[in-house]
């Protein structure tokens, strides 16, 4: 079967760039060019290039393995985008994409590109845990002065140095990661970097580089081979590149861009001067909640996000944890909190999406802090209930055993997990010890709630009768 390289004969087979992809240059580059990023900034481009055209298209950056490379660089940077929703998958070719840079092995190219004019925005989908301080690359990078950066500020870092030197103006930096105020996470890495190779570049950094926060949301599971199997069916080609997600889409953006943008309202962005509120309803009310669901549904067995709905007891505290995390939020402009939840649930059980509670649980001392321990404090300083969090910290809690009911044994896929391995073989057994033990790694529960005996109390609780009976027995519990 022929490989996706061209829009050739497939009008009428799917929804095709209202413009000629070639015709338009590279103006953002995009560090980390996942399934997120093909799903979501790409679409947003792909609209904004075929409402007003421009210089706007992105070149990917894989900072590791070279898979996306190797599935968009033969197709020219175009892949499927696959909607699920009930019914047939409905289906849009994307152009936006230029192509995919690998960085350990095209590291001239990468620089020499990161410093053109042309380059105006730097964006970044390179998850939670791509944003620690202590990341050893970003240390490797320190060492040797930026002279081979390899790290995601180390690299941008590098480029603002480059464009300074060389007289070319600064690009914005977008990151587009789950993280409360995003903009301002990288914008401490990478000016504590400049400070560290170079003071003066730090204060120009501060004086000309704008670092927007962003809210983004789209659910976009690992693309599975019935993606692959849809696309050849239904266009006739095979597209290793295609990529699963749902209908729904939303970005919020903070309108602080130094060098331009692209006219991404054509796609319903949304740009504000706060986006702190929309980060806030989707942290607590979605991720947390996603968060409740893949640890408490992958240990009583549920593959799916929809198989956790389909499960009344388990759809249950979903509904609970949602109204709960909503309790705890400030207004948020032109949203009904209500009518928002019930969306949620709506996106959680769509029958068409196979987005697994696997994936969702991976990371999770990373998402645990924003998603639940800050919700948490908030409705302790409410008066409100705290079950809900608490229940969602027992639930990962009883992940972080690394073994299912029957005794099967899997992998956390954490950062932290040979801290957390420590924590436990340190522990007695008892629901109290681990508790304990897993709340004194550092950084991870505020000493606010470390240090309250009710909060304590409730973890402890949950997390017994995950450990003392089938999950089952823990979740009906909760719901008494």
């Amino acid at each position: 079967m022929t490989r996706l390289s061209s829009l050739e004969g497939l009008s009428g087979k799917a929804t095709l760039p209202a413009y000629t992809p070639q015709a338009h240059g590279t103006g953002i580059v995009h560090l980390g060019p996942g399934g997120f990023m093909r799903s979501h900034i790409a679409v947003y481009t792909d609209d904004a290039l075929a409402a007003q055209g421009g210089n706007w298209r992105i070149m990917g950056v894989s900072l590791r393995s070279a898979g996306v490379a190797e599935q968009l660089n033969p197709q020219d940077g175009l892949y499927t985008l696959v909607e699920r929703a009930p019914g047939n998958p409905v289906m849009r070719i994307v152009g936006s994409v230029a192509g995919v840079i690998l960085a350990p092995k095209e590291h001239e190219r990468l620089m020499a590109l990161l410093a053109a004019p042309e380059t105006r925005i730097v964006s970044l989908t390179i998850t939670e845990k791509g944003y620690g301080a202590d990341d050893p690359a970003i240390a490797a990078d320190l060492a040797d002065g930026l002279a081979r950066p390899a790290s995601a500020a180390g690299l941008i870092t590098a480029a603002l140095r480059a464009r300074r030197e060389s007289g070319v103006g600064p690009f914005t930096v977008l990151s587009c990661d789950n993280l409360p105020h995003n903009g301002a996470v990288i914008r401490t890495l990478v000016m504590d970097m400049a400070q560290r190779v170079d003071p003066a570049l730090a204060q120009w950094i501060a004086e000309t580089v704008t670092f927007p926060s962003t809210m983004v949301d789209r659910i976009t599971p690992v693309t599975r081979e019935e993606t692959f199997a849809d696309v050849a069916r239904t266009l006739g080609v095979e597209d290793k590149a295609a990529t699963e997600a749902e209908p729904f889409i939303q970005w919020v953006v903070e309108d602080a861009f130094c060098a331009g943008r692209p006219d991404w309202e054509a796609g319903g962005a949304l740009f504000v001067d706060d986006v702190g509120p929309f980060e806030l309803m989707k942290l607590r009310m979605l991720n947390g909640t996603h968060s409740l669901l893949a640890y408490t549904g992958f240990l009583l067995g549920h593959r799916y996000v929809r198989d956790v709905m389909a499960d009344p007891d388990l759809e249950a505290l979903v509904r609970r944890h949602v109204h709960a995390a909503a309790a705890t939020l400030p207004p948020v402009p032109g949203i009904d909190l209500a009518a928002y939840a019930e969306d949620l649930f709506a996106r959680f059980a769509n029958p068409a999406m196979a987005d697994e509670t696997y994936r969702i649980a991976m990371d999770g001392s990373q998402k645990l802090p924003p998603r639940i321990f800050q919700a948490a404090l908030m409705a302790m300083d409410r008066n409100q209930p705290l079950e809900p969090f608490a229940f969602a910290t027992a639930s990962w809690m009883a992940y972080a055993q690394g073994r299912k009911p029957d005794g099967e044994t899997y992998a956390l896929r954490d950062p932290r997990e040979t801290e957390i391995a420590r924590a436990l073989a340190s522990a007695d057994g008892s629901a109290e010890a681990i508790a304990a033990a897993l709340s004194e790694l550092p950084g991870f529960v505020p000493d606010e709630l470390r240090h309250n005996p009710a909060w304590f109390h409730l973890v402890v609780r949950a997390l017994g009768r995950f450990l003392a009976d089938d999950p089952r027995v823990a979740v009906k519990a909760e719901l008494i």
